[in-house]
């Protein structure tokens, strides 16, 4: 798949339609993607995403748009590094 819009830095909207959230952490690993970056969407194992994206040499943390993060695996997660 194909990044069909980026224009804000967490939600990144692929060509099949679907809006992902990017995991705060994860962000600055989606600088280098544009439009022509090829996006595999695999199934996560863990609980802090329900998702992850695959895009080059990134690996990037998501859940579907209109989910929420556990605010406190969040902090746990930044606060590791």
């Amino acid at each position: 798949m194909r990044i069909r819009s980026h224009s804000e830095s967490h939600i990144v909207e692929l060509d099949d339609g679907s809006r992902w959230q990017i995991f705060p952490g994860d962000l600055d690993l989606t600088l280098n993607w544009t439009p022509e970056s090829e996006i595999v969407v695999v199934l996560a194992n863990d609980d802090l995403s329900s998702h992850v994206l695959v895009g080059g040499d990134a690996k990037v943390r998501v859940i579907a748009q209109g989910e929420n993060w556990s605010v406190g695996e969040v902090k746990s997660v930044l606060k590791e590094g």
